[in-house]
């Protein structure tokens, strides 16, 4: 007898669908099994049969239909035995737990039958208790199997059932199927045995499936073998995406830090240039100023002689003339004799000329060039060892130097600065002194000014140096330049120092919160942590507060107040604080609100944060921060910075780290300020990375790093604990497009939510990790 404590019957063995039609989702009716395996009652085929074939709906195979029609396919005697268990565990009257005895009837007893409280497993009958001892005792029946009716609709005997039950003939019911007729492939009772099978070879059932088990397992484990290789070949081909992923990544980063090397560069080359344009201005401006004042001495003395002869020889008289005429014709005969009057001193002329490179469309600073890696399979047949074909995977890495294909770039200590080298003709340097008619070319203010005796042309270290033109660099610009040459950029700059050492994000999941029921297009205003592992999103556009899980999924919303537009929001210990206009609300998850104060109403919109213990909540009111208790009191109160700055702040975002510090976005300074509970401000950072942008959405993971959000530029910048900017987390190239909130979830994910009502999940990755 099969235990009371078996885990699952046969049909909880199986999935609760597998008795069901996939076309009509109901109980399946005359089972019929396609070539595929699958199963569909009959009618339904018949349905989908069309022009002599049908479409599996689950596979989606062509399958031909017989002439004959979809009664030609094979009954699935597997899913009628089933069928069959689940009809006779279904039978009786299920509400009350009873079923009347099937024998009762036939001995002459109640019309109706006594209550059953056995079955017959090999007569399939329910039996009340005098049947059920009689049935054991008479010399037909004494082999039966008679167990208990409510352990047998509990399932503990579905699988003896089944092999106690034959499975019936369907053209001689009441016969069980017995034999295999080996020409036909047709199973048969004792009633087809004899009429047109009657010349055929039969093997009984059992013979039959001994004989072709081994046939079926041989060809099973042949698809045992078939499933192994396609899960390998999955696995592989995750594997292959995830490395393409994180290549692509990690190539993405490299363009950014690039660009701006790029950038840095050419504004220093830039600062250089027009320093070097000054100090040429500034000498020749002071050279002409002495030469200018010995001039103008020069012409004061003459003009003053000159002035004196012609009166002495206008006004004086006879005598007058000829006593000075001696004197008056020596200094006459001076100026006269003396070194003549020197011509302009030479002037250079500056002028700008780019570097052909500049002007060249075909010119790629940045270009990209693709390696096949072989698949590891094939590298493993051809003898290759599994590093040889890493290490285009790893090209980019530090120390690593990969050479790609022409027209690429050329990697060296994980920096994309590559650009095409250079093939320089071997020719003369020695420049000559340009004509003064020589050919003109536009400088940054438009103005057309003649060549420069020296041209800016890239130099190593990331920067520009200038080169001699002549005759030489003048047959240079008329070729076509093929390539630039760049080396890799200098160290990076003291606040970028140990970049290395930053977290990096890993891609989560994607989804956006737009749900059926929303009127208008969601506008994230407020993000914070809820729970474990999800979040509470504020759509002010939709006044709701929606909860996800970090996957994506949909988990409801949080009441509010009728006419409340949640702005910011923070999750406490079993409370939800939001701002709404100039009220700040307590509320429970089941939208009870527990208490509200008024706020001041000369800020548009107020940061919410929740403080670490999750017990009190600050919220940013006219440059203060407020903390306000579980209760509703006011606890503190402060200015970052002390009374000081009274009127000079306007925290726009808030958060606190984990250490009790309150980071905050100030719009009024242009900075991110940190400061500690009482105000002390601890760090500020308004450098040049904000770009003349104000400062966003800001978030503290469980270490004390700040991640501040850029939304003009796209940006997601990481800060350390006392607000000295790192570097970039998170760029457009990340997929950010106007990034608008951010929070940090169990410390370990950072949230970010997009203009577009689409929220990104990022993973924050240690670098050793």
């Amino acid at each position: 007898m099969v235990s009371q404590g078996s885990p699952t019957s046969l049909l909880e063995a199986l999935s609760s669908d597998f008795l069901a039609c996939k076309i009509c989702l109901e109980q399946l009716r005359v089972p019929k099994t396609l070539p595929c395996l699958h199963t569909y009652c009959q009618a339904c085929l018949a349905q989908l049969a069309e022009g002599g074939h049908l479409r599996c709906p689950e596979c989606r195979e062509v399958v031909p239909v017989p002439p004959e029609g979809v009664t030609v396919f094979k009954t699935n005697f597997f899913v009628n035995g089933l069928l069959d268990l689940v009809a006779a565990r279904a039978g009786g009257d299920l509400r009350a737990g009873k079923s009347a005895c099937a024998l009762c009837p036939l001995m002459g007893g109640t019309s109706t039958g006594g209550p059953a409280t056995a079955r017959c497993l090999d007569c399939a009958d329910d039996l009340c208790q005098a049947c059920a001892d009689g049935h054991r005792c008479t010399r037909q029946t004494h082999t039966h199997r008679v167990v208990d009716l409510v352990g047998y609709r509990a399932g503990w005997y579905d699988e003896e059932a089944r092999e106690r039950q034959a499975a019936q003939c369907p053209q001689h019911p009441g016969e069980a199927l017995r034999f295999l007729c080996q020409p036909c492939s047709q199973l048969l009772c004792r009633e087809c045995r004899l009429d047109p099978h009657l010349d055929h070879p039969c093997l009984p059932l059992a013979e039959a499936v001994q004989a072709r088990r081994p046939g079926l397992e041989l060809l099973l484990k042949g698809v045992d073998k078939s499933l192994a290789e396609l899960e390998a070949a999955r696995v592989a081909e995750k594997e292959v995406l995830a490395r393409l992923r994180e290549q692509a990544a990690k190539v993405g980063m490299q363009v950014e830090e690039a660009s701006e090397r790029i950038l840095r560069a050419l504004l220093a080359e830039k600062q250089e240039v027009l320093g070097q344009l000054r100090a040429h201005l500034e000498a020749a401006e002071e050279a002409a100023r002495v030469r200018l004042a010995e001039l103008e001495g020069r012409e004061q003395v003459a003009k003053s002689a000159a002035t004196f002869a012609r009166r002495v020889l206008s006004l004086g008289r006879e005598a007058e003339i000829l006593s000075l005429e001696g004197t008056i014709t020596q200094r006459l005969q001076q100026l006269q004799d003396c070194p003549g009057t020197p011509g302009p001193s030479p002037c250079w002329l500056p002028h700008l000329e780019l570097h052909p490179g500049l002007l060249d469309k075909d010119c790629h600073l940045l270009q990209l060039s693709f390696e096949y890696q072989q698949p590891q399979k094939d590298r493993e047949k051809n003898g290759a060892g599994p590093q040889e074909g890493g290490a285009a995977q790893h090209q980019g890495e530090d120390g690593a130097k990969t050479k790609k294909q022409s027209g690429g770039v050329q990697t060296q200590s994980g920096e994309v600065t590559h650009v095409q080298k250079e093939k320089r003709a071997q020719e003369d340097e020695h420049g000559q002194t340009p004509k003064e008619d020589a050919t003109q070319i536009q400088r940054e203010d438009g103005a057309q000014t003649p060549k420069e005796d020296r041209a800016p042309v890239p130099r190593a270290g990331g920067g520009f140096q200038t080169q001699k033109s002549g005759r030489s660099n003048r047959r240079k610009n008329r070729k076509r330049l093929q390539s630039l040459s760049r080396e890799p950029s200098p160290a990076p700059e003291p606040n970028q120092e140990g970049s290395h050492l930053l977290p990096k994000p890993v891609f989560f999941c994607s989804f956006p919160i737009r749900m059926p029921g929303d009127r208008w297009p969601p506008r994230i205003t407020g993000l914070c942590p809820f729970g474990s592992r999800e979040i509470l999103v504020a759509d002010e556009q939709n006044k709701v507060l929606k909860r996800f899980a970090l996957n994506g999924d949909y988990k409801g919303t949080v009441p509010v107040p009728e006419g409340c537009s949640p702005c910011s929001v923070a999750a406490l210990e079993d409370a939800v604080a939001f701002s709404a206009g100039a009220r700040l609300y307590l509320i429970k998850p089941n939208g009870e609100v527990l208490w509200r104060r008024t706020l001041n109403h000369s800020q548009a919109s107020h940061a919410v944060a929740a403080l670490p213990n999750r017990d009190r909540v600050a919220v940013s009111v006219s440059g203060y921060v407020e903390v306000y208790n579980m209760e509703g009191s006011l606890a503190t109160r402060f200015i970052p910075g002390g009374k000081a700055n009274r009127g000079l702040r306007a925290l726009v975002f808030l958060a606190a780290g984990p250490q009790g510090h309150f980071v905050g976005s100030d719009w009024q300074q242009n900075s991110l300020v940190v400061c500690d509970g009482l105000g002390h401000v601890i760090g500020e950072y308004s450098g040049p990375t904000l770009h003349g942008c104000q400062p966003g959405s800001v978030s503290v993971d469980k270490k004390g790093y700040i991640f501040l959000t850029i939304r003009e530029i796209n940006k997601v910048v990481v800060l350390d604990p006392k607000g000295s900017l790192l570097g970039d987390f998170l760029t457009a190239y990340h997929g950010l497009e106007k990034p608008r909130v951010t929070t940090m979830v169990d410390g370990r994910y950072l949230v970010v939510s997009l203009s577009n009502g689409t929220i990104h999940v990022f993973r924050i990755c240690s670098p050793n990790s």
